[in-house]
């Protein structure tokens, strides 16, 4: 029976991200795997002996804050919407064995870029920056459609522009991070923005005590982070995103692994289980774009 293992990062000395990777607990997730190891085992033709399938082992990178997407159960198990479609597409792809290596979201891209992982499965939403330093798989698993958070008592804000001379909570190296800076690079700074570690949980905390008075995030998140209905979105919508997996760019072996998780994403597609996983742990199907809310 395959092994699902997630290794946790002790130490990151980074001097590109302003911040530390704390210790995680470490969590060994079993996952059955009958037909993947079944094309592992030697298969006898007559008096000769196939070799078996050689299999390479995959790291990939994600976290353990993200609430019904990466995190810790109660239990202290890595589990969520990203984890569990990780562990179904392995299932599928008998040549990789995929193993889980947790820590900060703002560790996760030079960790990437340093080849301590793999690709990173983090609800990772394609745009134009990432696409110049990284490579993004073909197939969307999610679709984000990004709008302003702010406590559910603010009557001030109702759009990015009312962020204007106030203080805009964010996690670095996020996709919302790059809206902001782009919002500010356009804006001669007018936003004050404020990095945290990536704690989604914090984001209520943070809102309705006033220490930040806005934020971007996408339209499921609110009921995954904020369960007591203490904060609301406001405004348009400022982006709409596709959410795909992040590889290693002009790596041969990153693109070869890619194309193979393209296939067996369309294959999750094609029999319903991307949908399944959508609505078990998001609360609705954001896989598709039509449906998207």
């Amino acid at each position: 029976m395959r092994k699902f293992t997630t290794l946790t990062v002790t130490t990151l000395a980074l001097t590109l991200v302003a911040a530390g990777c704390g210790a995680k607990s470490e969590t060994t997730n079993a996952s059955p795997k009958a037909a993947a190891d079944a094309s592992k085992v030697p298969v006898a033709t007559g008096a000769a002996t196939a070799a078996p399938v050689k299999v390479k082992k995959i790291i990939v990178g994600t976290g353990t804050q993200f609430p019904n997407v990466a995190f810790l159960d109660k239990d202290g198990k890595l589990t969520g919407y990203d984890i569990e479609l990780v562990k179904e597409i392995d299932k599928r792809l008998p040549e990789y064995e995929f193993e889980f290596k947790t820590m900060d979201f703002a560790n996760l891209l030079l960790s990437l870029e340093t080849n301590k992982i793999d690709f990173v499965a983090h609800e990772i939403e394609k745009n134009k920056e990432r696409e110049q330093k990284y490579l993004f798989n073909n197939e969307p698993y999610a679709y984000w459609k990004t709008k302003v958070i702010v406590a559910k008592d603010n009557t001030t804000v109702k759009t990015i522009d009312d962020l204007k001379g106030k203080k805009a909570l964010t996690t670095a190296t996020s996709a919302e991070a790059t809206l902001l800076e782009n919002y500010n690079k356009a804006n001669d700074n007018a936003i004050k923005i404020v990095y945290q570690s990536g704690a989604a949980n914090d984001l209520v905390t943070q809102l309705t005590t006033g220490r930040a008075d806005g934020a971007l995030g996408a339209d499921f998140l609110l009921p995954l982070v904020d369960p007591q209905s203490k904060l609301k979105v406001v405004g348009p919508i400022i982006e709409e995103a596709e959410v795909r997996f992040l590889f290693r760019k002009n790596d041969k072996d990153g693109q070869e692994l890619a194309d193979k998780i393209d296939v067996a994403l369309k294959a999750v597609k094609a029999d319903g289980t991307l949908s399944k996983l959508s609505t078990q742990w998001l609360g609705g199907d954001f896989t598709k774009k039509e449906d998207s809310k």
